[in-house]
């Protein structure tokens, strides 16, 4: 049975794919590993390059879903979840602002402790930040605020793109968000489910928009709109 499904959703990466892919192979070359990459519409030569990397490393269990347009974040991650057959399953984004290294340490935590949800946050104290943004890091704060308040939590880090979920509670939420909401969608759901959500603390490089960072303002205001209809429609 296979421990852990990797799904990676790439838009547009090209600049960090290669160097991105190295670090995750051989951060995970010694675990039980399904590798799932959704290719969400590129057109900078990602799909290129994704198709010569899984080729390149055959003996790996790789999986590509080559989507035609780009539709989201949340519907890229939506399609791996549907392939995985790992018993948990990670996100990890592809633009090098986490670390691969990060994400073994919490797929030992998950397996050394009875937790089925384990969240990455990159504003716990002890780990490696770099982040110029301070609207960025003020507004990722609070939206964890404002979704403490609504489903009675207590997280520090909403917007992380690095988690750990079980296959089993995946498959009892029905995720409907396609964005960047998804991070909200999926926390709100498991909160209402009542699971225990644990947070990790990880290390943060920060991109900006010259870098390739494709969240913008629109997603920020449309966040709020999502706090409010995952809690009360």
């Amino acid at each position: 049975m296979i421990n852990l499904s990797i799904i990676i959703p790439v838009y547009n990466e090209l600049e960090t794919l290669k160097i991105f892919t190295q670090k995750l192979f051989k951060t995970f070359e010694n675990e039980n590993i399904e590798y799932i990459f959704i290719n969400d519409g590129s057109d900078d030569g990602s799909t290129e390059l994704l198709k010569e990397i899984i080729k390149n490393k055959s003996k790996l269990k790789c999986k590509l879903i080559n989507l035609n347009h780009n539709m989201g974040k949340g519907n890229a991650i939506h399609e791996g979840i549907k392939i995985s057959i790992g018993q948990y399953v990670l996100f990890q984004d592809a633009d090098l602002e986490l670390k691969t290294d990060d994400s073994l340490e919490m797929l030992k935590i998950i397996n050394n402790n009875n937790i089925n949800c384990l969240f990455g946050s990159r504003y716990l104290a002890g780990n490696l930040n770099k982040n110029n943004n301070y609207l960025n890091k003020f507004f990722v704060k609070l939206n964890s605020f404002l979704f403490n308040i609504l489903f009675k939590q207590s997280l520090s880090d909403l917007h992380c793109g690095t988690k750990i979920i079980s296959k089993k509670i995946l498959e009892e939420l029905n995720l409907t968000i396609k964005d960047f909401g998804f991070e909200i969608d999926i926390a709100s759901q498991i909160a209402k489910k009542k699971y225990p959500i644990y947070e990790h603390g990880i290390s943060y490089f920060a991109r900006n928009k010259k870098d390739g960072k494709k969240i913008t303002w629109i997603d920020g205001l449309k966040s709020y709109y999502y706090l409010f209809k995952t809690r009360f429609l």
